[in-house]
């Protein structure tokens, strides 16, 4: 697997895949000088080499995976979103929607916080 096309092909869940389809095209608008990059058969988002946002998927959900600081900055928000916040991740269940918005403020405070930055993930 070597991008988000191919990425989202794999999956089996039509529902997913199109959620997953609008939330990357939507980050591709939001953010388009960004990288993407397909590690541990999971598609990322990176800044200078480090690492941003990542996404994965099981059967009933999709997990986003901003670094903890990331998940402490908007615990707030995840929790009000109803999504399954734990130490790592936060998980969005099938049936709920995915608010952008709250990704985007995901991916724009990662870029600022870990704009000096020089290891992929935070030390």
């Amino acid at each position: 697997m070597e991008t988000f096309a191919d990425f989202l092909q794999s999956l089996d869940d039509e529902t997913q895949k199109q959620k997953l389809g609008d939330l990357f095209n939507f980050i591709d608008s939001e953010f388009p000088n960004i990288d993407k990059r397909i590690a541990w058969n999971q598609p990322m988002y990176t800044d200078h080499d480090t690492f941003i946002i990542g996404f994965s998927v099981a059967k009933n959900h999709i997990s986003v995976a901003p670094e903890k600081a990331g998940l402490r900055q908007f615990e707030r928000e995840i929790k009000e979103n109803n999504y399954e916040l734990l130490k790592e991740i936060f998980k969005i269940k099938k049936s709920q929607p995915i608010n952008k918005e709250l990704i985007r403020d995901m991916i724009a405070f990662n870029i600022e916080d870990k704009k000096n930055c020089k290891t992929f993930w935070r030390k």
